[in-house]
């Protein structure tokens, strides 16, 4: 892999990973664009005792933009985007319009392809594992941050999500506190240790795989499942079978096999609803260990890639119960989302 770090027109941070040793990359942004201006504030909920980040300055930022004025596109035939380079393997670059910014943290957006009418289940494995690449580079560097206390990689995939540009991208958050769900992991693992002297997620993966009902599929370095308490109708949680807190502390036995149990995760997804539906709505999320808190050594790097369509046609919406109680009502037993899945393997 050979990174280049370069700058945008506005002082932004623009990084190319790149397959060839031999690519150079010296293209310039040549857009005016003025200096980035954020209003990025992290404000804490008394009662909730969680964070919330207001960020303005977001309403104006790109809204399902025409496919011949993606920003996301590689700069060409005079249309000028996010990426000076007419053409790129991955790249990376701190978003324009972010929710953390400065002392409250970093964003960045990680765009998989140039190739817009793709998605990453259309990757090849060497595409998917320059990703991985990309994805480890980037927690190394912002965990060095003052301000980063965590990082978060992740992808959204469909309107359905909410996205609002259709490039194949996912972003990465620097969060300057401990996630909300991150303590509440946390806090169990403490627990677990204490009450019997094991690691709670290494159990609860002894437990799934001794079970069988809700492996969804194993490898020698990974294994996946449908977490028995599952909340979304079809989610699958993925775990390095060697125990490790972060992307960056991957063996290369775990690395090199990700690209395949990956991709066929994400095809898999696709074919849940049957032929002739329009590709499944996903939110793709890698878990990592918080810096410098107790109990970071319990802590299990994982992959939680769920999507919110239930059945043909219909989504599963955040009503009542779930966003007023956080109470999740889930609609599919998970022993049933776990079968569907192992139905719809590759052949």
């Amino acid at each position: 892999m050979k990174k280049t770090v370069t700058t945008l027109a506005d002082g932004r941070e623009l990084i190319y990973y790149d397959s060839a040793d031999d690519t150079v990359r010296d293209a310039v942004d040549h857009r005016p664009l003025d200096p980035v201006s954020t209003s990025s504030e992290i404000r804490r909920d008394p009662l909730l005792g969680d964070a919330v980040a207001i960020a303005s300055h977001r309403q104006a930022r790109t809204y399902h933009p025409p496919a011949d004025a993606c920003p996301l596109c590689p700069t060409r035939d005079g249309r000028f985007s996010e990426i000076p380079d007419d053409h790129y393997d991955v790249a990376v670059f701190e978003n324009r319009f972010p929710s953390l910014a400065g002392d409250s943290g970093r964003c960045e957006v990680v765009c998989f392809t140039s190739d817009h009418d793709a998605s990453f289940a259309d990757l090849t494995e060497e595409q998917a594992a320059l990703v991985l690449a990309a994805w480890t580079d980037r927690t190394a560097a912002l965990s060095a941050l003052d301000q980063v206390t965590q990082v978060f990689c992740f992808e959204n995939r469909g309107a359905e999500i909410g996205v609002t540009l259709g490039h194949p991208h996912g972003q990465i958050y620097g969060y300057p506190f401990v996630t909300p769900r991150t303590e509440l992991m946390l806090r169990s693992a403490a627990r677990h240790r204490e009450e019997t002297g094991g690691n709670l997620f290494d159990d609860v993966i002894a437990r799934e795989e001794k079970d069988g009902t809700r492996t969804v599929l194993t490898t020698d370095h990974w294994i996946a499942y449908v977490p028995y308490a599952a909340h979304w109708p079809y989610e699958v949680h993925l775990h390095p079978r060697r125990r490790v807190p972060d992307l960056p502390a991957l063996d290369e036995a775990a690395r090199t096999e990700f690209p395949q149990v990956y991709l066929e995760l994400l095809r898999r997804f696709d074919r849940i609803f049957g032929p002739g539906e329009p590709p499944t709505p996903y939110i793709s999320a890698w878990h990592q260990a918080p810096f410098g808190v107790p109990g970071r050594e319990d802590f299990a790097l994982h992959l939680e890639l769920f999507t919110i369509r239930r059945t043909s046609g219909k989504l599963k919406f955040l009503a009542g119960s779930e966003s007023g109680m956080s109470v999740f009502i889930n609609d599919v037993p998970p022993e049933a989302a776990a079968q569907r899945l192992r139905e719809v393997a590759s052949e």
